[in-house]
């Protein structure tokens, strides 16, 4: 581990070992651990989960596989009520892109649908983007979801991040019957450090 914490490139560094955990006035973002998988087998394994994400749902035991993955990987963070009960209500990805030098970090998020339209994933997002910029000296945050998607958008504008472009049938998570692609456009969203601090 870096021991010099002080400089910018040593906060960036430090993400690769420590993350600090977040509390918000209702939530806690977190490490996943091994014993989140029936809190995340919850919403992984509806069919809904995966109206505009790869995947499709998942058994408990697949659940039990990921959340020891998680528990392992900075990519993936657990979100909670920040209450007595602590549940596992969703999970965010925080992921830096390369070239490395640019600073800059994708954010993504899945929500348990029990626990959507109530703010939380604005919350969580709001607190991630903050600290990156504070923390970690990202220059840059960006998200990406499909134009379809109109509650992801929505909280990414919520989060002060900006519409700019519109990505024409730049990905896909399903084929048709015939095995041809089921592309779908995407919005690129992002807010810089200046804009944020």
């Amino acid at each position: 581990m870096p021991a010099d914490f002080a400089s910018p490139l040593a906060r960036r560094e430090r993400w690769k070992y420590i993350f600090k955990v977040l509390s918000t006035e209702r939530l806690i973002i977190r490490p996943f651990r091994e014993d989140d998988y029936k809190d995340l087998h919850e919403y992984l394994s509806l069919k809904e989960t995966y109206q505009y994400e790869p995947g499709k749902p998942v058994s408990i035991e697949a659940a039990e596989r990921i959340a020891t993955d998680r528990a392992k990987n900075t990519n993936f963070r657990a979100v909670t009520l920040n209450d007595d009960n602590k549940k596992l209500i969703g999970h965010v990805s925080f992921i830096q892109t390369e070239p490395k030098a640019f600073l800059t970090w994708e954010i993504g998020f899945i929500f348990n649908p029990t626990f959507q339209s109530q703010g939380y994933a604005t919350e969580a997002s709001r607190a991630l983007i903050k600290y990156a910029f504070k923390e970690l000296s990202a220059h840059r945050v960006v998200g990406f979801c499909s134009t379809e998607n109109t509650a992801s958008w929505k909280v990414l504008e919520k989060c002060g991040m900006k519409r700019e472009g519109l990505l024409s049938k730049n990905a896909f998570f399903r084929r048709d019957k015939d095995g041809q692609p089921l592309w779908m456009d995407s919005y690129e969203y992002a807010i810089l450090a200046e804009d944020c601090l």
